[in-house]
């Protein structure tokens, strides 16, 4: 038989409209046989390009901080251009239902690595401080380890948050490498004491005065486990992570490698460069995101100009929604409800984009429910090795949806507060939350929304589908006693 696929350009083509045809739901009964004949084709072509073996592929996992669902161009923001992510999108896959398993930053982080609940590898209630005394326990296994225990070369340059003590940073968790802030950018070293304050109108302040990030913070900047810059100067933080992937990526060009950028912006107080920044503290969000995507084009045209573009997967993603109350310094959930914080669609979905050239079809959507726990699975089901057995996690393999081959992996998800308590669940399209009262005067505020027809979750159904509310409640409370009798420990000072 004659190789139909000599011609590269040819069989992209090929399994591309193979790959559409599979996943265009408008297709009438009468076009089944055209779909039997797609699913043949990329099932024969998959082994020797959309799948190339079980190969050592690269991956780098860029991970913002408080970036909401609308602020980016390709999901619908007119005022922040980003060209860079954008292109990423026309070139890659855009995730519509993509979620993290917090609304901030310390449990969404320990999810992403992990694959699990925080709630399941004890990190779940709210965010760790200079003064905190627990992290990451060692133990877990992380996306690096795994990536690691295949002779991978990885490294971490960003925000980490997932405890300062030498016991919890990266390099105890499976990262060869670390470079950046321990925490978040708006907490100082060592007490979290002096400052500055006044929402908005302070982050206004600080914007009007670039050199504050040496004067008014004293937050830390790290190599490995020591201290090399205090205060670091957040102006260049962004741009300095950028630096030292790209070196990284040079550096290893030769081997596989996995890097883990979580830049520290745009959490408040936000800064860029001097050379760029806007004047105007109305622009400071726009011109941190659009400083952003400026230096992940600078990644991708690294990864283009050394020839790895076939053989990388780089993912663009944010660890919550935006930080509403600081307004003009805070970003936009587009057309979900409410932000960081909270359960709602704005604090727990946001913005995707996932880019490789010989692997993800280009300029496709999924609207596939998906999450940050269901990196770890999915990514580890294209290399070689298996993830070890007897560790449970409750991320699921979504490789299907990332390389664009099947369709609906997950149909459940919970949602817990910033503080760690069960507050909802997602079933199909239905999304219970099920608030607890403040005070003992107040009564528990049930919400059930169908997200299929009411995305930015305005009209409650609870008390016209009293059915669905019980067996979701229900659902919720076994999946949740599940994940609280077999949690494990987080890494505890002495």
């Amino acid at each position: 038989m004659p190789n139909m696929y000599s011609d590269e350009n040819d069989r992209k083509k090929k399994t591309f409209w193979a790959i559409s045809w599979l996943n265009d739901d408008r297709l009438p009964v009468d076009h089944t046989s055209m779909k039997t004949f797609a699913l043949s084709l990329l099932f024969f072509i998959k082994a020797s390009f959309l799948l190339p073996g079980k190969d050592k592929v690269n991956v780098v996992l860029i991970f913002a901080d408080d970036q909401g669902y609308g602020d980016l161009g390709c999901f619908g923001s007119k005022k922040i251009k980003t060209p860079n992510i954008d292109q990423m999108a026309k070139e890659g896959r855009k995730f519509t239902n993509f979620m993290v398993a917090s609304p901030v930053c310390t449990p969404s982080r320990a999810a992403l690595l992990t694959g699990c609940y925080p709630k399941r590898v004890g990190l779940h209630q709210h965010v760790l401080f200079p003064s905190s005394t627990k992290g990451l326990h060692p133990d877990e296994y992380t996306i690096a380890d795994h990536f690691k225990s295949m002779g991978y070369a990885t490294a971490c340059f960003g925000k980490w948050h997932l405890g300062h003590h030498p016991e919890t940073l990266p390099r105890q968790n499976g990262f060869d490498h670390y470079f950046g802030i321990p925490y978040s950018n708006d907490m100082n070293h060592p007490d979290n004491k002096g400052k500055p304050r006044g929402g908005h109108a302070g982050m206004d302040v600080l914007w009007n005065d670039p050199e504050s990030t040496l004067t008014k913070w004293k937050t830390p900047l790290f190599e490995n486990e020591k201290i090399i810059e205090l205060p670091v100067d957040q102006r260049t933080i962004t741009r300095r992570c950028t630096d030292r992937t790209i070196s990284f990526i040079e550096k290893n060009k030769e081997k596989p490698f996995f890097v883990y950028v979580p830049h520290s912006m745009p959490h408040i107080p936000l800064y860029v460069p001097d050379e760029i920044r806007d004047p105007n503290p109305l622009n400071a969000y726009t011109c941190v995101i659009e400083h952003i995507d400026a230096e992940v084009g600078r990644i991708i045209k690294t990864i283009k100009d050394l020839n790895l573009e076939e053989k990388t997967i780089v993912i663009y993603t944010t660890d919550n929604g935006p930080w509403l109350p600081f307004k003009h310094h805070g970003g936009s959930a587009g057309p979900l409800r409410e932000g960081k914080g909270t359960t709602f669609e704005g604090g727990q979905r946001v913005p995707c984009v996932m880019w490789g050239p010989s692997r993800i079809p280009a300029g496709t959507v999924c609207g596939d429910l998906m999450g940050t726990i269901d990196l770890l699975p999915s990514l580890a089901s294209m290399t070689p090795k298996n993830l070890p057995a007897g560790k449970k996690i409750d991320g699921l393999d979504a490789s299907g949806l990332i390389l664009g081959t099947s369709r609906n992996t997950r149909s459940e998800f919970l949602y817990y507060t910033s503080r760690g308590i069960l507050e909802g669940i997602r079933s199909g399209d239905w999304k219970l939350l099920r608030k607890k009262p403040r005070n003992k005067n107040q009564k528990e505020t049930i919400m059930l929304f169908d997200l299929s027809r009411d995305l930015g979750e305005q009209n409650d159904l609870a008390s016209h589908q009293p059915a669905i509310v019980a067996r979701l409640s229900s659902r919720m409370e076994e999946l949740d006693g599940e994940i609280e009798k077999n949690s494990r420990s987080p890494w505890l000072k002495n």
